[in-house]
């Protein structure tokens, strides 16, 4: 059975940092784009980050882009997600999500089949 199971997230002051995991089981994911897509309360899902199975491709959301990186170890059927100088509207539900794919990463919410639980974000001002 294939599970995503997301950690790091937690309460933190506004200009700080967290480092979100995700990690896979059931299968290798070493030929999978992977991403990062968050959810605050009565808004849409949106995405934040993705990144190619070979790690040689990224894409950030503007909101993101400086701010946030991406990065993935196949070894570990791991990502990541380095949060630096976070902002209150940076607060809410991150998920991590996974597809087969031949090198392109994808934005879209549909473009993914399989997502983890969530981990909880939240950035005090």
């Amino acid at each position: 059975q294939v599970q995503l199971v997301e950690s790091g997230g937690g309460l933190v002051q506004a200009g700080g940092s967290l480092r979100l995991s995700c990690a896979a089981s059931g299968r290798t994911f070493s030929r999978y784009a992977w991403a990062w897509f968050r959810q605050a309360p009565g808004r849409e899902r949106e995405f934040v980050a993705a990144i190619s199975w070979s790690g040689g491709s990224t894409d950030y959301a503007d909101s993101a882009e400086g701010r946030f990186t991406i990065s993935r170890d196949n070894a570990k059927n791991t990502l990541y997600l380095q949060m630096n100088s976070l902002k209150p509207e940076d607060t809410a539900v991150y998920y991590c999500a996974a597809v087969r794919s031949g090198g392109s990463v994808y934005r879209g919410v549909y473009d993914y089949n399989y997502w983890g639980q969530g981990t909880q974000v939240t950035v005090s001002s």
